[in-house]
């Protein structure tokens, strides 16, 4: 807290990635004071561009994050580089104090968590090497680059078959390894239907050449030729920071299988913590980066509206005081 006992910003950011640079911009050109926290850890970085950004696309995404930094730097924000480690509530000043690795500490009336998630990828040799290029999850992130090729869909859970059936959209060539997962009659008849052939048996391994996939290995020795893989990792929330201020993730699930997890919010963002706003994979694991630019902007514009609305309520309480003397 600095001397005249104002915090050090109006507010926070915690994430520098689309959604948070997004809602600080916000915030910085309606004249807050914000810094935006990054530990520079980006969701996307293997990535080689960012897809279905509308202006934007196929364009890298640190050459994003770049233009972000500046954009926010013209509208004088702040960027901290740094990794937060603990949020709490400092009562006495209605404020939150925010610590860094390291030791340093930040003080704000509002915070927005835009921290962003994590990857849990299956423990197999190849798949954390080909992240990003030919090891994919998201047809719409990177499926128009891959049309045509030989595809091969890694089964690690409930959202293998509509994978499948996603990845089908861009090929002719799709081949799902069930891996020891289940598949009921319906799931069955559709990947048949479709053409896309079930493999069975227990996968060791992608084989690969200057990081780039030419097969899957299963336990057996037998290899696929496959030039791309899908596979379904858990998208796990950043969000450890926020346990002293009673906020944890919830899991997500599909078909009663945890694929990953989120930090509850309303439509503008709030979280159960009055002061706290969320934006982008932290509370929604599968928004693209235009999806999560729009929610940073939503909460960034609805945190300076609550801050008018307590800047307001204190100015009518002065000015009563005032006649009222």
């Amino acid at each position: 807290m600095s001397s005249d006992s104002r915090p050090d910003f109006d507010v926070i950011v915690i994430g520098g990635g689309a959604a948070g640079l997004s809602g600080a911009v916000a915030l910085a050109r309606s004249r807050r004071r914000v810094a935006v926290i990054d530990s520079g850890r980006p969701r996307n970085a293997p990535a080689g561009h960012v897809h279905n950004y509308l202006g934007r696309e196929s364009t890298p995404p640190g050459e994003l994050l770049a233009a972000g930094r500046a954009e926010l730097a013209g509208y004088g924000g702040t960027v901290i580089d740094g990794t937060v480690t603990d949020v709490v509530r400092d009562p006495d000043h209605d404020t939150f104090v925010v610590e860094l690795a390291g030791g340093d500490r930040h003080t704000a009336r509002r915070l927005l968590v835009a921290a962003g998630a994590v990857d849990e990828l299956p423990d197999i040799p190849g798949v954390r090497e080909g992240w990003g290029s030919s090891v994919l999850h998201c047809p719409y992130c990177h499926g128009w680059e891959v049309r045509d090729r030989p595809i091969g869909v890694l089964a690690t859970g409930s959202a293998a078959v509509h994978q499948a059936l996603l990845f089908r959209q861009l090929s002719d060539d799709v081949v799902l390894f069930r891996n020891g997962a289940d598949l009921d009659r319906d799931q069955v008849e559709q990947l048949a239907a479709r053409g896309i052939a079930v493999i069975d048996g227990a996968v060791a391994a992608l084989e690969s050449v200057d990081a780039g996939v030419t097969g899957v290995r299963l336990s057996t020795g037998a290899v696929f030729l496959r030039h791309v893989v899908v596979v379904a990792g858990r998208v796990e929330a950043r969000a450890g920071f926020l346990a002293s201020l009673g906020l944890r993730p919830e899991p997500v699930e599909l078909h009663g299988v945890r694929i990953g997890s989120r930090i509850p919010v309303d439509g503008t963002g709030a979280t159960a913590v009055p002061g706290v706003w969320a934006a982008g994979n932290v509370t929604e694991p599968n928004a693209q980066v235009m999806a999560s630019a729009a929610a940073g902007l939503r909460a960034g514009a609805v945190i300076n509206a609550d801050l008018i609305n307590a800047e307001t309520a204190a100015a009518v309480a002065a000015a009563r005081s005032r006649s009222a003397a």
